[in-house]
C-alpha cells in the first residue's frame, strides 16, 4: 500500500515557475512508475507527466512538453514537478499517482493504483 502526499501548489502570475512536490509512505516506490494528473474546473482529469522507475524515462501530455519536468529520489520516496512559463490553462488541482508497474506508459494509459489527494495550482492572468 502506497500512500501520496502532495504539496508545493499556490498562486502564481502568468509566466511564471512553480514546484510542486509528492512523498510516498507505506510500500516503497522504488519499482513503480510515478506520475501526475490534473483537473481544471468543469474539466475532467487528464494526464501530465509520468516516470519510470529508475527515472531514466519520461513522459509528457503535449500541452505541457517543454515547459514541465518531472523527476524522482527513490531514497527519499519523492517525486516533483517543475513547472516553467505558466498559463492560466494550467490552473488545476493536481495529483500525484503511481502504479505498480515499472513504466511510465502504464501512468499515461490511466492505469494507476494509486493517487494523493491533489494540490491546487492558480495561474493568474
Amino acid at each position: 500500500q502506497v500512500q501520496l502526499t502532495e504539496s508545493g501548489g499556490g498562486l502564481v502570475q502568468d509566466g511564471g515557475s512553480l514546484v510542486v512536490s509528492c512523498s510516498a509512505s507505506g510500500s516503497g516506490i522504488d519499482g513503480y512508475a510515478m506520475g501526475w494528473f490534473r483537473q481544471a474546473p468543469g474539466e475532467e482529469r487528464e494526464f501530465v507527466a509520468a516516470i519510470d522507475w529508475s527515472g531514466d524515462k519520461t513522459d509528457y501530455a503535449d500541452p505541457v512538453k517543454g515547459r514541465f519536468t518531472i523527476s524522482r529520489d527513490n531514497a527519499k520516496k519523492t517525486t516533483n514537478l517543475q513547472m516553467n512559463r505558466l498559463t492560466p490553462e494550467d490552473t488545476a488541482v493536481y495529483y500525484c499517482v503511481s502504479a505498480m508497474n515499472p513504466f511510465s506508459i502504464t501512468i499515461r494509459k490511466g492505469e494507476v493504483d494509486w493517487w494523493g489527494n491533489g494540490t491546487l495550482v492558480t495561474v493568474s492572468s
